[in-house]
């Protein structure tokens, strides 16, 4: 018995594997899909455009939230499948973000560089947002195994900027919002938490 649970277990995992992460990406897809999709057929309130760059902005930071989690999920469960997602989910906040950043640019500003260029100078929570997404950049750029093996220990100190950049996307959101401040201060807590493990758990 314990012969054949050893030859049929790790063959069960690794099928499990194969159709779990693909399923894992299109799940991830999906709330952009949905955004379109009611972008497409006037659903999303009487500002649609303002609806839809908020909301794909929501995503990137809860994303990024997720992205954070892997690692102490892995430390709290002695499991090592969270941190095959990752990068992943990682990718995904990025790719979140610049929906975001582009919906901004795009269906609200209409290219006009001129405009944005003082909306990054004179509101806050946009200059904040834009440092976010340009600390983001390089993190995406590295996320893969030949980058990793390049800058070797550079890499885990360049990805640490993940934090900064969870900090700024929380307080972009604070300045946004200004009145219902309840989800804002969720992922507030969330991020503190995750700070909180981030050093209790530290190997």
């Amino acid at each position: 018995m314990l012969l054949y649970y050893s030859l049929i277990s790790p063959l069960s995992q690794k099928n499990l594997q194969s159709w779990v992460k693909p399923a894992v990406f299109l799940l991830c897809l999906f709330p952009v899909a949905w955004l379109i999709w009611q972008l497409l057929n006037n659903m999303l309130g009487a500002n649609p455009i303002e609806s839809f760059t908020r909301q794909s902005g929501e995503w990137g930071l809860r994303f990024l939230l997720i992205t954070l989690a892997m690692t102490p999920l892995r430390r709290i469960s002695g499991q090592a499948w969270p941190l095959r997602y990752r990068r992943m989910l990682g990718l995904f906040s990025f790719f979140y973000v610049s929906v975001h950043l582009l919906s901004y640019i795009v269906l609200d500003q209409f290219f006009d560089w001129s405009e944005i260029w003082a909306d990054i100078l004179k509101r806050p929570f946009i200059t904040i947002g834009m440092t976010a997404f340009i600390l983001l950049i390089p993190l995406a750029v590295t996320s893969n195994k030949a980058m990793m093996k390049r800058l070797g220990r550079s890499w885990q100190r360049l990805h640490r900027l993940v934090y900064i950049i969870a900090v700024c996307g929380v307080l972009h959101y604070f300045w946004l919002i200004k009145a219902d401040l309840l989800w804002p201060t969720i992922y507030a807590a969330i991020l503190t938490i995750l700070f909180i493990l981030r050093v209790k758990l530290k190997p």
